[in-house]
């Protein structure tokens, strides 16, 4: 389990460093590839676990949506149109099942497949509402934008990282077993003090007081949780071990990017709230 954790930031890391380097449109077009590659996996499980979906319509669909969310060009009021669309598109794509009950599960589950995998858009969106950053602040070269990147990839992996550790050392009570037998509360409590002080210590080289740390990690700590369980229940009723097979041995994208699914729009709700 741990070498393939060291194997898997091997492999994202580097492009990952670079995609922030570069910045836009850089940016949006990872998300939009990722977006891709994640719907695909998704309407595949979804389909393993016994539902009709519609595939193209959905990963087209969840592409479209993830670099509206994503794009710097595109006003936030455009919201308020996207889920409707959505609705709309997977809706027409189901009329062509004969049976109507089959129709509408793929009509319901191919929009929540959709604006699952798209709020990865918002990985893109958090730092663009952000005020801008102290002259003084280490990272402030950086600009907001990819500043609060940083710290949604900070707090997701040194969650991640802290469950980890404390949950083979201290783990013995499991929670939430028929979706994943692996979580412990220690990991849970070994995670949050890790997101903790390293959101703390990022929240400084931005020109943060590293108290929102107290709020912030623990926030984000729970949502990053709550999309790797998400993920885990769709696999368990695919009866997946991995959502694919991309990288031998380790997985497909969505084992890689579930917890940004829910840890991203949490950090833009909280940008918006306490650092506009």
């Amino acid at each position: 389990m741990l070498r393939q954790r060291i194997l898997s930031a091997a492999v994202f890391l580097p492009p990952l460093l670079l995609m922030l380097v570069l910045g836009e449109p850089w940016i949006s077009i990872v998300v939009g590839l990722l977006a891709l590659l994640a719907s695909l996996e998704v309407f595949r499980l979804l389909r393993a676990a016994g539902h009709p979906v519609q595939m193209i319509v959905g990963a087209v669909s969840a592409v479209i949506v993830a670099l509206l969310v994503a794009s710097p060009a595109v006003s936030p009021s455009i919201a308020l149109v996207v889920a409707p669309a959505v609705l709309i598109a997977t809706a027409l794509a189901a009329f062509a099942r004969q049976d109507p009950r089959e129709g509408l599960t793929a009509w319901a589950l191919t929009a929540t497949g959709v604006i699952y995998v798209a709020q990865l858009g918002f990985v893109a969106r958090a730092g663009q509402f952000a005020t801008a950053l102290p002259a003084t602040a280490p990272l402030a070269s950086w600009g907001a934008e990819r500043a609060w990147i940083v710290i949604l990839l900070a707090a997701v992996w040194s969650y991640d990282t802290g469950a980890y550790f404390a949950g083979r050392r201290f783990g013995r009570a499991r929670f939430l077993v028929h979706i994943s037998p692996s979580k412990t509360y220690a990991g849970v409590v070994g995670g949050v003090v890790a997101a903790i002080v390293v959101v703390g210590v990022v929240l400084s080289a931005i020109g943060q007081s590293p108290l929102g740390a107290l709020v912030l990690a623990p926030v984000l700590a729970a949502a990053a949780q709550a999309g790797d369980l998400a993920e885990s229940m769709i696999k368990r009723a695919a009866g997946a071990k991995d959502s694919g097979t991309l990288i031998p041995g380790h997985g497909g994208i969505l084992d890689r990017v579930d917890s940004f699914l829910f840890a991203a729009p949490v950090l833009t709700a909280y940008v918006l709230a306490f650092a506009r």
